[in-house]
């Protein structure tokens, strides 16, 4: 049997080369404020993969993916294991573009911070008179440029994307530019339309795209998880203040809470996590996590 040792490790995936695809495996590490944190969330891993196929697959009419399979039986023999099982995708090889593509239907977090003091998020002026959680008149794009671990993600404007894709793609930097911004809003629409007939608001999350051999845009990596993305519930939903959430933003506010922590976590905050993140799986996809 042919052994596999991952060719690059993210903060919670592990990439391994599969010749003329990649297995990405997603582990039970979380992080947050961009550090890995010393605890794991158990099943985290399988529920980001299964969710990430379910909007995959939703979502496919809009953009092609890079998803070939979520089957270990479709995977080489050493991945059938139960290490393996649940939490492997098997996907398409990418030329992945440098830009995190992130969309903002709600002001929330660092954008409403910002706002507060400027009147603006990510330099895109807004209307006056917003407040906390207020659902924005149209979603925005406020993209970043992706940072190594351990390093801040940078903001940066839509026009900014142009420059950085132009120095890599020559001649084709603004139409990259162009169709990451317009693909990023209309899954956002797509999606955070469904997700509130499901009874969650998708306050913001953020995409990933990369390059396929004939240069088409294709999204990748992960889509739409409680990782990626702020989940609210819509029952009881009130602007004006913070939302209750289903997502990683639990983590970060106990994060906030307790700043000599070193990153640990205690069990019950564990556990809360893995129980939203489980109830978000469950609404979403009309399914119970297995």
């Amino acid at each position: 049997m042919k052994e596999f040792t991952p060719v690059k490790s993210g903060k919670v995936r592990e990439i391994y080369d599969n010749g003329d695809s990649l297995i990405m495996v997603a582990t039970d590490r979380i992080s947050a404020f961009d550090h890995i944190l010393k605890n794991k969330v158990e099943q985290k891993g399988q529920i980001l993969t299964q969710m990430s196929k379910f909007w995959f697959d939703f979502t496919e009419d809009v953009i092609p993916n890079d998803l070939i399979s979520t089957d270990v039986n479709d995977m080489p023999e050493f991945f059938r294991t139960e290490e393996f099982e649940g939490r492997s995708t098997m996907c398409k090889k990418l030329e992945m573009l440098p830009v995190e593509c992130i969309v903002r239907g709600y002001i929330t977090g660092s954008g409403w911070a910002s706002y507060q003091k400027t009147g603006e998020v990510c330099g895109i002026k807004l209307k006056e008179g917003l407040i906390e959680s207020d659902q924005l008149p149209e979603p925005i794009y406020t993209p970043s440029t992706k940072a190594e671990i351990g390093d801040h993600d940078e903001n940066v404007s839509y026009e900014k994307t142009i420059e950085v894709l132009e120095k890599l793609y020559p001649g084709k930097g603004e139409f990259y530019a162009t169709e990451l911004r317009d693909k990023t809003i209309e899954i956002y629409k797509k999606c955070a339309d469904y997700a509130r007939s499901r009874k969650i608001i998708i306050a913001d999350t953020k995409f990933e795209f990369g390059l396929d051999e004939e240069g088409n845009v294709v999204l990748g990596d992960e889509v739409l998880t409680p990782d990626s993305s702020r989940f609210w519930p819509l029952d009881g939903y009130k602007p004006g203040q913070s939302q209750p959430s289903y997502d990683k933003q639990f983590v970060r506010d106990w994060l906030t809470a307790n700043p000599d922590s070193d990153y640990l976590l205690p069990d019950e905050i564990i556990e809360k996590t893995i129980d939203k993140y489980k109830e978000a799986f469950a609404l979403l996809t009309g399914k119970e996590f297995k």
